[in-house]
């Protein structure tokens, strides 16, 4: 899928900084922070049009914020529409690399009468393939 797809599905208007953005997001192999997501563009926005495309596309739905701890956040083009429930993320402790496990399915809680499923999030922590790899290498 095409960003200029992924915004008329979500019918927002098509706008260079959105479609650049996703385009960044849906290239990468692991979620990125703001700040390389911003690089990888080269500068080709100003701070305040690049932000408002930023918030838009995540209140949207098409990136997910992916929290990491109080210092490190990061976002992923948001494939959850396959599944409403969501996946867990790999956080890598070795090279600070985050991933979305889609083949990991979160199921729904069972929650209390009254209460309301909004969100579950499951980060997993470990070394990535990658890292384990440089670690084996005699």
């Amino acid at each position: 899928m095409k960003a200029n797809e992924v915004l008329n599905h979500h019918h927002l208007k098509r706008t260079s900084c959105r479609e650049g953005i996703i385009d960044v997001v849906m290239s990468s192999d692991e979620a990125l922070s703001e700040a390389e997501i911003r690089d990888r563009l080269q500068g080709c926005y100003d701070r305040t049009t690049f932000y408002r495309s930023f918030k838009t596309l995540e209140e949207n739905k098409i990136i997910h914020k992916i929290i990491v701890d109080n210092n490190l956040v990061k976002y992923a083009f948001d494939s959850s529409a396959l599944s409403s429930l969501g996946h867990a993320h790999f956080h890598c402790v070795e090279c600070n690399s985050v991933r979305c496990l889609n083949t990991v399915a979160l199921e729904k809680a069972s929650l209390p009468q009254d209460y309301e499923y909004a969100q579950a999030e499951i980060l997993i922590r470990g070394t990535c393939n990658k890292c384990k790899k440089q670690h084996s290498k005699p």
